[in-house]
């Protein structure tokens, strides 16, 4: 990729880990001679002028540019003037989302271009403002043979424009404002990012995980063939052929059949709000009893889409909504039924007694001639699983035929496929995500539908509201689905194409295999908490599976503990969930111009960004009626299966590495502890990447 006489400051730019994946091995040099910041030859070819240095975000921007250019002409080399303008807009984007608040405007070589704003716009600019553009633009390719016809070129554009950009910042459409990137970090709501983030050392898969750059290079390439696809062919329904890919993909993994189907989601959430929708269409019309199991341990938004009602302010399509009101079409008379799971002091009840209310409860709704949408919870943010497979079984057997419907919660995902495969065929929805145990993006869900409530998709519509909240692409066809918009979810599909790239590399490790490098790990990181007196592990529960050869399900993935709060010395008192917020996003800040460090590896330690699980709220009968926040390191898929910044290890050499990295992070957990005042009058935010590697 690089040629010799590339600068050391180009080198570092190129090091990057996004633009590295979308370099690939592209030719770029350095020519200083040019009249422009770069030019792309009719090979390929990248030459970049004197613009791309000095300062480091300018290098990037142009660079970006470049590739983008290089690529598109490389693919639709007919329309050179469309695919110059679709980069324009491309570079424009990555510039809003790279440039740093403290970055100069200018640089040795000048100011950035004028038409940055403009091509960052959400609505595409008119013919002559686009002319312009071009008259800019144009001297940094061939030049093209015939004069360009601005007003078709415009008419072409208008259709591609909404989805013309970055990877990084179409993955962060069609979900809700927990996507966004904050300016100031780099980084969205969870604390992390559309782009790879390597240097992070990362155990966040019960909450949200940034990208690897496997993941980042699935989206990409899946951008890439959706812009070839638009420029070869403006009638064609680009996007289809991305939905239908993911759905393909989605079925593989879980061995789904011809006569089941999959409903792409932007989140649990949204699944919960499909499998009520479902149920409401079951045969003979009866009232939806909804028995949520410990819906504190879920999403937070599950108790009001289990009712029907709008969970959020706005949904992933864009439209505003008044949250907690009912959504147009679903029934009224739909009775929400919550079971927790742990008591008033955060203990967890015993999972027969779980099964005995659960019983009950059906049973008394049954009797009311209710239909039931039944949970299992697999599993929670804590890892509980319940009810077990017997309650279940029993309640079906006592039950009219199709009285009971059972939606499998399995958002976390941290269960083999043929688990998944026998909840299918007994019949049973089962909601998952790519985002949790894969280690994809967040903000991409799917239920898997066996063939009975398929079947339903044929006749009674869909709730109207629903068209508010999803295309008809993403759900299988059928007669229902005729209400809602056309269209698609393109952060949506970008989301799951790098969730895809992920799965398909842990489907790759033999079972038994992932079997040992989960249990290593686990054993590493119990070893880690329960050595640290500033931690108390939350007595990690192995759910209560069939037996399976070499099952890897069967432990428990998710540890989850307390942490002393700083100023608690004799007795162990827990962070309050104001405070274990506050170290979560500590955790994942350089600290080092913070914490008066001592010596290098202190420093070291300090500047080291870890992302973990959000806290959990639970009760604690240390802190009376307040609650505490439960920390939790997970472990996920890529633990597993590795990732490119990982090549050259040996699979010893690189767990060895992942049980040194567990160990970091709890030694930081105590460095916060030690220096809390201290930290706490700077209250300092994350960042996406440390200081020394934004300073290179």
């Amino acid at each position: 990729m690089f040629a010799h006489q590339l600068t050391e400051g180009l080198i570092r730019v190129l090091e990057r880990p996004d633009l590295r994946v979308i370099a690939g091995s592209r030719r770029i040099s350095l020519s200083p001679d040019l009249p422009v910041p770069f030019r792309v030859t009719d090979t390929g070819h990248v030459l970049l002028g004197a613009a791309c240095l000095g300062n480091g975000d300018h290098s990037a921007f142009y660079l970006r540019h470049a590739l983008e250019l290089a690529h598109l002409l490389e693919v639709a080399p007919r329309h050179p003037v469309i695919a110059a303008l679709c980069a324009a807009r491309t570079a424009a984007l990555f510039h809003g989302l790279d440039v740093t608040c403290d970055a100069p405007t200018t640089t040795v070589a000048g100011p950035l271009p004028a038409w940055i704003d403009i091509m960052a716009a959400d609505h595409l600019p008119p013919p002559a403002v686009l002319h312009e553009v071009w008259l800019s633009v144009a001297p940094c390719q061939p030049a093209p043979a015939d004069t360009p016809d601005i007003a078709a070129i415009h008419a072409r554009m208008q259709a591609v424009w909404p989805w013309t950009g970055p990877t990084e910042t179409l993955m962060a459409l069609g979900g809700d404002a927990r996507l966004s990137i904050d300016p100031t970090t780099g980084l969205n709501h969870y604390g992390c990012s559309h782009r790879p983030r390597p240097w992070a050392v990362t155990f966040a898969s019960s909450t949200a995980s940034s990208l690897s750059e496997r993941g980042f290079a699935g989206a990409e390439a899946a951008r890439l063939r959706l812009i070839a696809a638009a420029l070869s062919d403006p009638h064609a329904d680009v996007p289809a052929a991305l939905t239908t890919e993911i759905h393909d993909g989605i079925a593989r993994y879980f061995g789904l059949r011809g006569d089941e189907g999959i409903i792409l989601a932007p989140s649990g959430t949204d699944c919960e709000l499909y499998a009520l929708a479902l149920a409401a269409l079951a045969p003979g019309g009866r009232a939806v009893s909804n028995i949520l199991i410990a819906p504190e341990e879920t999403g937070s938004g599950v108790p009001l889409a289990a009712r029907g009602c709008h969970f959020a302010n706005d949904t992933a399509l864009g439209h505003m909504v008044p949250k907690g009101h009912l959504i147009a079409g679903f029934p009224d008379d739909t009775q929400v039924i919550d079971l927790p799971m742990r008591d008033a002091r955060g203990q967890q009840i015993p999972l027969a007694q779980v099964d005995a209310d659960c019983l009950r409860v059906a049973r008394a709704e049954l009797a009311r001639g209710r239909h039931i949408l039944l949970h299992r919870l697999d599993l929670s943010k804590t890892g509980l699983l319940a009810p077990q497979m017997e309650t279940l079984d029993t309640l079906i057997a006592t039950a009219a035929a199709g009285q009971v419907d059972v939606v499998v919660d399995a958002c976390q995902t941290r269960l083999d496929p043929v688990r998944v495969r026998d909840y299918l065929d007994r019949g049973w929805m089962v909601m998952v995500t790519g985002s949790k145990f894969f280690t994809g993006p967040p903000f991409c869900g799917a239920v898997l539908l066996p063939a009975p409530v398929m079947a339903r998709l044929s006749g009674t519509p869909l709730p109207t509201g629903l068209a508010q909240y999803t295309h008809q692409a993403a759900w299988p066809a059928g007669r229902a689905r005729m209400v809602l918009p056309t269209g698609h979810n393109i952060g949506l599909s970008l989301r799951w194409q790098a969730a895809l790239a992920e799965m398909a590399a842990l489907s790759e490790v033999p079972r038994a295999t992932v079997t040992q490098r989960l249990r290593t790990f686990l054993s590493a990181a119990r070893d880690a908490i329960t050595h640290n007196p500033d931690l108390c592990l939350l007595p990690p529960v192995a759910p209560r599976r069939p037996p399976l050869a070499d099952a890897w399900d069967d432990a428990a993935t998710i540890l989850s503990f307390f942490v002393r709060a700083h100023d608690a010395h004799d007795t162990f008192r827990p962070l309050a969930l104001a405070q274990a917020r506050r170290l979560y996003v500590w955790l994942n800040t350089d600290l080092s111009t913070v914490i008066p460090t001592g010596d290098g590896d202190e420093r070291r330690l300090a500047a080291l960004l870890c992302h973990v699980g959000q806290p959990v709220p639970l009760a604690h009968p240390a802190l009376g009626g307040e609650l505490a926040g439960a920390l939790r390191i997970s472990a996920g898929a890529r633990l597993v299966s590795g990732e490119p910044s990982h090549d050259g290890m040996d699979s010893r050499r690189r767990m060895e590495r992942e049980t040194r990295d567990v160990r970091r992070v709890v030694e930081k957990i105590s460095l916060i502890l030690r220096h809390w005042p201290t930290i706490a009058a700077h209250d300092p935010h994350p960042t996406y990447m440390p200081h020394h590697l934004e300073q290179g």
